[in-house]
């Protein structure tokens, strides 16, 4: 993961409700939307979750989920505008994740680690 030099990386706990996947992996603005470098892995409750260090600042992001790239656990798009996400330029949603020096304003299920 890149250092986009802008303060300490904190790491953060992402994840996904999706517990009829085979695979997942996280790609997005902090890993150059890289399909297949963070794998997640499967929690005992059946969702997913990646430890990312993610620098303060504003991240986009998509789960790649049994090969098909979604925002969401049900791998559709949203029809409509959802809050934690924003439209993209291929007209479909990313999520977004806020950090800032001293929280983080999730799109999904975050956590600080």
């Amino acid at each position: 993961m890149k250092n986009q030099g802008r303060g300490v990386a904190k790491e953060m706990a992402i994840r996904l409700e999706a517990p009829e996947a085979q695979e997942v992996f996280l790609a997005g603005s902090f890993n150059d939307w890289n399909p297949s470098n963070i794998r997640m892995e499967r929690d005992s409750d059946g969702s997913w979750i990646a430890i990312v260090p993610l620098t303060p600042g504003r991240h986009e992001y998509k789960f790649v989920v049994d090969g098909r790239w979604c925002c969401n656990s049900s791998g559709t798009e949203f029809e409509d505008e959802c809050p934690g996400h924003v439209r993209n330029s291929f007209g479909t949603l990313n999520c977004v994740i806020d950090v800032s020096g001293e929280s983080v304003s999730p799109a999904l299920q975050v956590e600080e680690r």
